[in-house]
């Protein structure tokens, strides 16, 4: 699908220059001036962060993989069964998704986000001709930790893992991200973990993921597995709104940082609790939705420890709004903060009782 084809060696070789410079400490990695010419799908006007160890520079504002609400703009997709469901053959909806994926690579956005085979499927497609301007993330949990028998063995999370990458048509993928188990009165065994560990090292050994990381709800749990699992633990993905705040003492940012381990944020939109209106273009709310959504990116990047919150977008609309709030100034005004502040005040008294968990990362 790639209109660069990248070759073992050449995989292997980048993969090391990414990473390379770790041995001498990431306080000297940081104050290494940029190449912006390494940087993928490069744009002056949009800020690039470091994801961690992983040294690759991704833009400040990514594209989450979830298009919940896209029926308010692509009506084919209206009365869809599931949350993600739908037909994905469908050309009103691929128009959008290659429409979406195009804004972002013109803003300078250069990593996507997939956690479904669903996401995997349309994103791989939308990205045909185009891999290099687009560092893609990719998890199809349905073959992963959160299901049976993909948990049992490394066979069987290795098989998912190439049943997953041969239906997409992908010879590898940038991040690995395992997706494990959301509830955290389920929490994976001690077994589940070490498989999943196993089977991140041998897909970056083989070729099949050029860095490789989790995605976790349970953040005590995460603050342990990234001072345990340091190789494997190059990037994590865990919920962060624009509600959260870094803890004190024993913050999970703590070990983040310590370990040097990129942090991609999601649910910055609280499961699109933050807004008022429904995503459309002729919402009545639309401009005030817009500007709530330029806060949430601001405050969320007045983190250093975030590398960038991944919003799923639906029209290209959404796509130059996000870009917008990256250029704008970034510390928000007393104003502003209260602003903030009080639509997360309501968001959190609409939130759906399935994302109640979110406020328990209220403090990180």
């Amino acid at each position: 699908m790639s209109g660069r084809r990248i070759s073992r060696r050449d995989f292997v070789k980048e993969s090391a220059l990414a990473a390379g410079g770790v041995a001498l400490g990431s306080s000297a990695l940081r104050a290494a001036p940029v190449d912006t010419k390494k940087i993928l799908n490069y744009n002056e006007n949009m800020e690039y962060r470091r994801l961690g160890k992983t040294g690759l520079m991704v833009s400040a504002v990514t594209l989450g993989g979830h298009w919940k609400r896209i029926d308010t703009v692509v009506p084919a997709m209206r009365n869809s069964p599931g949350w993600m469901g739908g037909n994905l053959e469908d050309p009103a909806f691929q128009k959008n998704r290659y429409e979406v994926v195009s804004r972002c690579i013109e803003v300078g956005i250069n990593y996507i986000d997939a956690c479904s085979g669903a996401e995997v499927l349309a994103y791989s497609k939308a990205l045909e001709g185009r891999r290099d301007k687009m560092h893609l993330g990719y998890s199809w949990y349905e073959y992963e930790m959160r299901f049976s028998p993909w948990r049992e063995s490394l066979a069987k999370m290795m098989a998912g893992l190439e049943s997953g990458l041969k239906q997409a048509k992908l010879d590898y993928v940038d991040l690995w991200r395992i997706s494990l188990e959301m509830d955290t009165s389920k929490k994976q065994t001690e077994k589940e973990v070490e498989i999943s560990m196993e089977a991140l090292a041998q897909a970056k050994t083989q070729g099949k993921a050029r860095f490789i990381g989790v995605s976790s709800h349970d953040r005590p749990w995460l603050a342990q597995a990234v001072a345990k699992y340091p190789k494997e633990l190059e990037v994590i993905l865990t919920p962060y709104t624009a509600a959260s705040k870094v803890l004190p003492q024993d913050s999970l940012f703590d070990a983040v940082r310590k370990c040097d381990v990129g942090v991609l944020g999601i649910k910055p939109f609280a499961s699109n609790s933050l807004f008022k209106g429904d995503g459309s273009l002729k919402s009545p709310d639309a401009e005030e939705d817009d500007r709530r959504a330029r806060l949430a990116i601001r405050y969320i990047l007045s983190n250093p420890a975030v590398t960038a919150p991944m919003p799923g977008l639906i029209n290209t609309h959404q796509v130059d709004n996000v870009a917008k709030a990256v250029q704008e100034r970034r510390q928000l005004d007393k104003t502003e903060k209260a602003e903030l502040d009080k639509a997360m005040a309501e968001a959190w008294a609409k939130l759906p009782p399935d994302y109640q968990w979110l406020k328990d990362w209220e403090y990180v």
